[in-house]
């Protein structure tokens, strides 16, 4: 297995950074959407995430990595085991799965194991994909180009938290409850708008312009390939910090307090951009109090609410023809009207 790039030494991008360390707090913002030019790091932050996740506990044997704690969401395996006796749990890696772009319906969701059904005659289920996911992250690179059918595949079982498999005679539902995170370059297509709007954050990445900066990458990128093992080495301590604050701030994160003065700016604002729904505010005030944690604050405040609403509401605009200023330039400019008293 190769030696991923560590997270810590991603130089620059540092909005893209901030947005998967507030996934990897509160899962519940929603999931994280990178689009940007090819070759900026898209892919290398979040492979390596998996060293920055505290391990979680799952029922030991089980292909779902269900949670043995009561009143969690089981798989019929684990409901049908834990009848009898409390289900034993063991430390695991938080799972980061890839969805590669010509990925099967069958592959994704699972289906029936033709070797078993072949050599013995037992129609047995074959988990998927996001059955790998569950409780961890699924990321899919070069996400606009997703067949559509997989992509409301995708957003039915990211919606219910379950995946629903009827086929072949079988009839199989486990959990699947998992952060999505998608990459691509917008320049190769849109993402269609259900889909768009499922992602909680977005972030829009460019090549860096600053000569200093393109350097130092470009050393830290080559010392990586002449040694990868020495050099994740060198950042693990920085990547171990990096894990402890985020465990510290999941524990943290709901006592973080937030007051009505702050709820209501982020309502104004998103009354001022025009975003359809309520889902904007409740992924900024999320987003927001997951960043306070991170930062062991204990209250929200204006300063976390300005630096997480554009990755929050960018991708939430309406086209205004009348306004050829891009979706972050609009954020920026409500952000300062609104922030201005």
């Amino acid at each position: 297995m190769s030696t991923p790039y560590p997270f810590s030494a991603i130089v620059g991008q540092e909005e893209m950074k901030q947005t998967l360390l507030i996934a990897a707090v509160d899962a519940s913002v929603g999931g994280v959407l990178v689009f940007g030019d090819r070759g900026t790091g898209k892919s290398t932050a979040v492979r390596a995430l998996p060293a920055l996740l505290p391990k979680i506990r799952v029922a030991a044997g089980c292909a779902y990595h269900c949670d043995p704690e009561d009143g969690a969401p089981r798989c019929e395996g684990c409901r049908h085991a834990s009848r009898s006796e409390p289900l034993k749990g063991r430390l695991e890696a938080v799972p980061v799965v890839d969805l590669p772009l010509g990925a099967t319906e069958d592959r994704i969701v699972g289906a029936l194991d033709l070797e078993r059904a072949l050599t013995a005659g037992e129609k047995v289920f074959e988990p998927g994909l996001l059955a790998r996911a569950n409780r961890g992250f699924l990321y899919i690179d070069e996400v606009n180009l997703l067949d559509d059918h997989l992509v409301d595949l995708l957003l039915d079982v990211a919606a219910s938290g379950e995946n629903v498999v009827e086929r072949e005679g079988l009839s199989v539902r486990h959990p699947a409850r998992f952060v999505l995170v998608g990459s691509g370059n917008p320049e190769e297509g849109e993402l269609r708008p259900q889909l768009l709007d499922r992602f909680g954050l977005s972030v829009e990445i460019e090549t860096p312009r600053d000569l200093a900066t393109r350097v130092e990458i470009v050393r830290l990128r080559d010392a990586y390939e002449q040694d990868p093992v020495a050099f994740a080495r060198k950042w693990k301590r920085r990547d171990g910090r990096l894990r402890r604050q985020i465990a510290d701030a999941r524990e943290r994160l709901p006592s973080v307090r937030c007051e009505d003065d702050e709820r209501e700016r982020v309502a104004q604002l998103c009354m001022r951009l025009g975003t359809d729904g309520l889902r904007g505010e409740l992924v900024m005030m999320r987003a927001a109090r997951a960043l306070a944690a991170l930062e062991d604050e204990d209250r929200v405040g204006a300063a976390h609410l300005r630096r997480v609403a554009p990755a929050a509401l960018r991708h939430r605009l309406r086209r205004d023809p009348l306004d050829d200023a891009g979706s972050t330039a609009r954020v920026a400019r409500a952000l300062e009207e609104t922030f201005a008293s």
